[in-house]
């Protein structure tokens, strides 16, 4: 079976120029959810109640110009119907305000909902992407970009539901209203403002979105470099290096600041034109009914009237135009989330994989022919069995491909070509979380989450007793260690368990997969970050855990792997030699070389701490007096 050569995914981030349809209609779903029959009957009432206030915001104007017309009524003012229909103008207006209020309080839910629906849609996507996706990105602009995304999301249902479907049949509504009751020509004049204002918005808005776009990038790139500083915290202070990172970041800032400073002063052009076009309608508008008052066809309760609905349109107006800005930098936001869960799934399951069946853990390298990239090949065609329960070592120098050995096992990759079987399965046939459920590993980097002691070994099996974790704690030697802490359990590791010494973080792993507890265990330099004292303690409680097990331990240390069942030593992703401990020391090769120099090494590490403790006597040693 032959795989292509796997190719490289690339996170671009910036946000690419898509249509803004198609960002809407990816929107959709999360909108109209397909099946939750209570949020959609939520939409219908909220429809419902939007109805109703916009029914009741139009009718507020005709309660002022009765009022007026009662106010001014030939043979004296009618005091009693105009306070009538003042107070009947305060309680329409009032009930606009109910209804438009419960509507915000039924639809809440369906905002919040599609929020929680598209964050967990792409940080579902995000964990089933490669590994090779992860060790290319950059955590601080990822991170960022689905902080802008999630936050644009509330906006985008709110404005798209509530406001621009009702501010369009208001504007029709008025304009009827209007043909009633002034003519064509007020109807033209609308229309033209509002047509001109939209079209002049849209076009400006549109300009606005490139310069929008491009500070959402310099900002992402800012963030991103800030944070990856953050991470790399002692390795700026190893070269001293505060001032050049403050440079660099300095100068990140400084370009987001040119970038949003344009972004922001083309605002005042935008809202200047608007100004312009609002006012331009009203004074056509009203003076066109002022000369209809003149020839007695028109009473001041009408001139009231249409100032009262012109202002009551250019406010849904207005917004409409912040609306349709924040609609288009809510969809720059967007477009990267979207362009995130666009990101293809280089490993995937087959259609109908089942679940892996575990008997006896026998693994199989067959022919297995791997490269990161289709350039550079790192197994050259790596072919060897683990029997069920026994115990295979790879031993080699770096970049021989030992680490490479355990992440296609995990699938973390998919081989170039060959076949890699458990009990006979190729594990390209079975299903990820199945594979990986079957399979533990102390890896050589160990990262914790910044939690308790507590969370970190009980990551290995969720739900997991305290018992069995302190359990497991004893058997990985670190279980006397936390209970001196002051907060024994519920200690906090801090960011990556930096609060923790390599050792320290070590033995944290090694309890967590000894709580997992899996029918295949790959050690992979699990005791590289341990003294020699440590590692001796820890050793055996790794040939306990590997007891019964199919075990891989990838290795530096020579000394971790002599009582292995079998030996492979790899070299420039070959396999060199292969055999027991014994076997290869007979065929003086490359393992007894490796084997002699390390063995020289530790000899001389031996000694150093006599010689430095002869150095600390002779200068603790009294000076003769001068």
């Amino acid at each position: 079976m032959t795989a292509p050569a796997p190719t490289t995914p690339t996170l671009n981030t910036t946000p690419a120029a898509r249509s803004a349809w198609t960002t809407i209609r990816r929107f959709g779903p999360y909108l109209w959810p397909k099946h939750d029959r209570g949020l959609k009957l939520r939409i219908i009432i909220a429809a419902i109640l939007m109805v109703l206030a916009k029914a009741t915001v139009l009718v507020v104007p005709f309660f002022f110009k009765w009022a007026t017309d009662a106010l001014t009524a030939p043979g004296g003012p009618a005091i009693a119907l105009a306070v009538g229909l003042i107070g009947g103008y305060a309680g329409v207006r009032f009930a606009s305000s109910v209804f438009q209020y419960t509507r915000d309080a039924v639809y809440v839910r369906v905002g919040q909902r599609a929020i929680r629906g598209l964050a967990l849609d792409v940080f579902r996507h995000l964990h089933a992407l490669s590994l090779r996706f992860h060790l290319e990105r950059r955590t601080g602009g990822l991170s960022k970009a689905i902080e802008r995304g999630t936050k644009s999301i509330d906006e985008m249902l709110y404005f798209l539901v509530f406001n621009i479907g009702p501010t369009i049949i208001e504007l029709i509504a008025v304009c009827v209203i209007f043909g009633v009751n002034f003519g064509w020509e007020v109807v033209a004049i609308t229309v033209g403002s509002i047509g001109s204002y939209i079209v002049f918005t849209a076009v400006v808005t549109e300009w606005r979105a490139k310069l929008r776009r491009e500070m959402v990038d310099r900002d992402t790139k800012a963030n991103a470099r800030a944070i990856d500083s953050l991470l790399n915290f002692e390795t700026v202070k190893y070269f001293n290096n505060e001032e050049h990172e403050f440079r660099q970041y300095d100068g990140a800032l400084r370009r987001y600041e040119d970038a949003a400073t344009k972004s922001d002063s083309s605002l005042a052009l935008l809202n200047i034109g608007q100004g312009f076009l609002t006012s331009l309608c009203l004074f056509g508008c009203m003076a066109l009914v002022a000369v209809r008052m003149g020839n007695g066809t028109a009473t001041i309760g009408d001139v009231v009237l249409v100032n009262t609905m012109l202002l009551q349109v250019f406010r849904p107006l207005d917004i409409l135009g912040w609306i349709y800005r924040e609609i288009k930098q809510g969809l720059v936001d967007m477009e990267f989330m979207f362009g995130l869960l666009d990101q293809p799934r280089e490993v995937i399951d087959k259609p109908g994989a089942k679940d892996i069946a575990i008997v006896g853990a026998h693994i199989r390298f067959d022919n297995v022919v791997f490269a990161y990239e289709p350039r550079r090949t790192i197994l050259h065609g790596i072919s060897f069995e683990v029997p069920a329960g026994h115990t295979l070592a790879i031993v080699g120098p770096s970049g021989a491909g030992k680490s490479t050995i355990s992440r296609i096992l995990f699938r973390f990759y998919d081989i170039t070509s060959g076949q890699v079987t458990v009990d006979g399965q190729d594990i390209r046939d079975v299903t990820q979380t199945s594979l990986r459920r079957a399979i533990g590993i102390v890896p050589q980097d160990t990262v914790l989450f910044n939690d308790t002691i507590r969370y970190n070994i009980g990551y290995g099996r969720p739900g997991a007793t305290q018992a069995e974790i302190e359990d497991a704690a004893r058997r990985a030697q670190i279980h006397d260690f936390i209970l001196s802490l002051p907060d024994g359990y519920d200690t906090v590791v801090g960011e990556r368990g930096l609060k923790l010494s390599g050792g320290e973080k070590q033995r944290v792993a090694i309890a967590r997969t000894l709580l997992k507890n899996p029918p295949i265990l790959i050690l992979d330099e699990a005791t590289s970050a341990l003294d020699t004292r440590t590692e001796r303690e820890i050793q055996t409680a790794l040939d306990a855990a590997a007891a019964n097990r199919t075990t891989l331990i990838i290795a530096h240390r020579l000394s971790t792997v002599v009582s292995a069942d079998r030996i492979l030593v790899l070299e420039d992703g070959r396999i060199a030699e292969q055999g027991t401990h014994a076997e290869l020391l007979e065929k003086q090769g490359r393992y007894a070389a490796m084997w002699a120099a390390q063995q020289q090494e530790a000899q001389a590490a031996a000694s150093e701490p006599e010689t430095e403790t002869a150095l600390e006597g002779s200068r603790a040693a009294p000076q003769p007096a001068e």
